[in-house]
């Protein structure tokens, strides 16, 4: 059985066909009914019965329909696990806002209409707080609508069940997910399409970082990995987008960080027939020249980057770029990593170690442990203590194993959980031991960029260019105001195990403030950050006219790069790939960015608009826009994966209100897994165009009139032109049929 639209019935054969004329007979009566219980008279008035009553209660029950008011409704949204899944969520955020919707931060939770909750598969631990989130919102009555890995890699969870769901793919699609959700309706958009636009509205957790992703999924098969079930194959950005949003970013004054977020980023372009140091070096191009907005590379697996480690340590050598790299190893034991099909050697990850310590000066290194894998042995456990003892990483996130249901690892025999709580206190043990991770710094004058408040609720955080985490003071030591979002030079001053002081002693560049060119709204938003260091959230803005300018200029510069890099490999780009992509090989102890790419509240959180959405309509807009002109088009189908349309305007129509006839249910009416799918779209987008239509009539409606003042006859007018619409499909539709 396949899913159709209503306009494509008349192209089924066979057995189809019975089916076909027997769902549009029904879609057509349900049109018909609704229409009629919105706007037939009715005997019952507040004053009684009288010669006036049936055309007020005919006003009152039409006028019901404004109950629910679309882009009206106040959201918070929870974020769990990695930077793409921030990423993603900034984008949902953004689309929301645009549209019209209230974004509202944890303090408010209580009172937004709507949860939208982006989850992480990772650990364990990560899905645990999520059913705890989803049984408080059940209990509280809150409308919720679960987005991420959870439930694309797992949608018959029983925690899921009855809720809206929301794909990794789709989340293009999440302004129709909450309406629907709103109204009572039951959401599934988990189908694997082609990857959302980078352009869509966004909305920055952290007003001074861009979270921009390389790609989603990747090409391994580790045993533990969940989030592969969820994300996928391998499925990277077309390189000239990827330029055009950082273009974009480093043109905005309040933008000092661009994190590039990958499953694995050295298998970016792999299959597009692009390589990742041909990215960088079209992304640095784009980078301001003065250092205000730097680069970091985002986490990558061993495999994919030691053939690019020349290049790759060529790049994090530029001024712009961070010298630093987040690599998980998992395991010192070449026997651990086979089990967990890593698809690299001990030998091999020191390898990438040894040439990024030699060829990059300060650099700095990031790994992963996962404590207690199946089969793991003593002398194991003592060779992953020897390999950190060795290179001594200033940041290394710890994990004990979490059997995820559904891996080949689950299906192995598990070490018993006092072994593997054991171990994993004695592996953070010794990496807390490293006191003396920055004591280097102690003396040094650093250029850092400070982006986020620090936890102690007194300092700012600044990093510099080995993203250290330097403490600096909130304030400029000139007077001339906070040091929030500035470029300063700091003389570093102490040194502890996590991060070190400094003291400022200029400032060397400072964004416009909020009054100047810079627009931004006041609506905090949660973020789950399983990171020791919590990274600020703040506003974002749009960038001036000029900084546009600049942003596309700069874009066309990266692109003439990336073109011309593309023309010296031997092998020549392909086009990118139109199937969907997807999945992490994160591990289970965080080996995506799980740890140290959270963007968490703090400042304010505003929209970065789109470059294209401030043009067609979409929704119950395109409708209403249809129906006012004479000839127009009715739209069938409203399940656009492009919401290129959620500007002001748009906004204004939509506020007809729900379908006629809309009524709270069960029902999923948008479900891309149901066969009944095709049938609720096309009902949904009728219903919207008589809503539409009836804001229009009222609308044009006289100076000084009445609400009521069409009478009836409005009404039959209204259930006649959309009883005829219906009709005349369904006799199209029958035609088509016939042999």
């Amino acid at each position: 059985m396949v899913d159709v639209d209503i306009e494509e019935l008349g192209t089924l054969g066979g057995e189809e066909d019975v089916r076909a004329g027997r769902l549009l007979q029904a879609h057509v009566q349900r049109v018909g009914r609704a229409t009629l219980d919105a706007c037939v008279p009715s005997n019952e008035t507040e004053g009684g019965g009288g010669a006036d009553s049936g055309t007020s209660s005919h006003s009152g029950a039409c006028a019901a329909t404004d109950s629910f008011l679309p882009g009206t409704q106040r959201i918070w949204v929870k974020t769990f696990g990695c930077s793409h899944n921030s990423s993603d969520s900034e984008y949902m955020m953004g689309q929301l806002q645009e549209f019209g919707f209230k974004l509202v931060g944890d303090e408010q939770r209580d009172a937004a209409d709507l949860w939208l909750i982006n989850t992480c598969t990772v650990k364990s631990p990560s899905q645990s707080a999520m059913d705890t989130l989803l049984r408080k919102g059940q209990q509280a009555g809150k409308a919720l609508l679960v987005a991420g890995c959870v439930p694309q890699g797992d949608r018959r969870a029983a925690e899921l069940r009855g809720l809206s769901l929301l794909g990794v793919t789709q989340i293009d699609r999440v302004v129709e997910a909450v309406e629907e959700t709103l109204k009572g309706h039951t959401v599934q958009l988990l189908a694997k399409k082609a990857l959302p636009r980078l352009d869509l509205p966004k909305v920055r957790r952290n007003r001074h970082i861009e979270i921009i992703p390389l790609s989603t999924g990747c090409l391994g098969a580790c045993t533990y990995c969940k989030t592969k079930h969820a994300r996928g194959q391998l499925g990277s950005y077309d390189p000239a987008a990827l330029v055009a949003r950082a273009a974009a970013a480093a043109a905005d004054p309040q933008v000092r960080e661009i994190w590039l977020s990958s499953e694995d980023t050295g298998a970016y372009g792999r299959d597009i027939g692009t390589s990742l140091p041909q990215l960088l070096r079209a992304l640095v191009d784009v980078l301001p020249p003065d250092g205000r907005c730097m680069l970091r590379l985002g986490m990558t697996n061993p495999p994919f980057i030691l053939e690019h480690l020349a290049q790759v340590a060529e790049v994090l050598q530029d001024p712009r770029v961070f010298s630093y790299l987040h690599v998980p190893v998992q395991s010192g034991s070449d026997a651990v990593l086979g089990r967990m099909k890593r698809e690299y050697s001990r030998a091999e990850f020191e390898r990438v170690c040894d040439t990024l310590l030699a060829a990059v000066p300060d650099m700095e290194l990031a790994t992963d442990v996962i404590c207690g894998f199946p089969g793991e042995t003593e002398e194991d456990h003592a060779a992953t203590l020897s390999l950190l003892a060795k290179y001594r990483f200033p940041h290394c996130h710890i994990s004990q194993f979490y059997p995820r249901p559904g891996t080949p690892a689950a299906r192995m025999k598990q070490l018993p959980s006092e072994v593997k709580k054991a171990r994993s206190r004695e592996v953070t043990a010794a990496v807390d031991g490293w006191a003396d991770a920055y004591s280097h710094l102690v003396g040094r004058t650093e250029r850092c960029c400070v982006v986020d408040r620090a936890a102690d609720g007194v300092h700012l955080v600044a990093h510099n260019k080995t993203y250290a985490q330097l403490l600096v003071p909130a304030e400029a030591p000139d007077g001339s105001g906070s040091l929030m979002g500035c470029v300063v030079e700091a003389r570093v001053t102490s040194a502890g195990r996590w991060s070190a002081k400094a003291e400022v002693l200029r400032v060397l560049f400072r964004p416009p403030g909020d009054n100047d060119d810079i627009s931004s709204s006041s609506s905090d938003v949660g973020q789950e950050d399983s990171s020791s260091n919590r990274r600020g959230g703040g506003a974002v803005s749009s960038s001036s006219p000029a900084a546009a300018v600049d942003s596309k200029a700069a874009a066309g510069k990266g692109a003439a790069a990336m073109a011309s890099a593309s023309q010296s490999e031997t092998q020549p780009p392909r086009p990118p790939a139109s199937t969907s992509p997807a999945a992490s090989c994160c591990a289970e102890g965080g080996a995506c960015d799980c740890e140290t790419g959270s963007p968490a509240g703090g400042q304010r959180a505003a929209r970065v608009p789109s470059s294209s959405c401030g043009g067609g309509l979409s929704g119950a807009g395109a409708a209403a826009a249809a129906l006012v002109e004479p000839g127009g088009p009715l739209p069938l189908n409203s399940s656009s994966s492009s919401l290129s349309g959620h500007g002001s305007g748009d906004s204004e129509m939509a506020v007809a209100g729900p379908g006629l006839g809309a009524e709270q249910s069960n029902v999923s009416v948008l479900s891309d897994q149901s066969n009944i799918f095709p049938m609720a779209r096309a009902e949904a987008s009728l219903d919207q165009a008589g809503a539409a239509a009836a804001a229009a009539h009222a609308a044009t409606r006289p100076a000084g009139s009445k609400p009521h003042g069409a009478g009836l006859g409005g009404a039959l007018l209204l259930v006649a032109l959309l009883v005829g619409l219906a009709g005349m499909l369904a006799s199209g539709v029958l035609a088509m049929m016939r042999p």
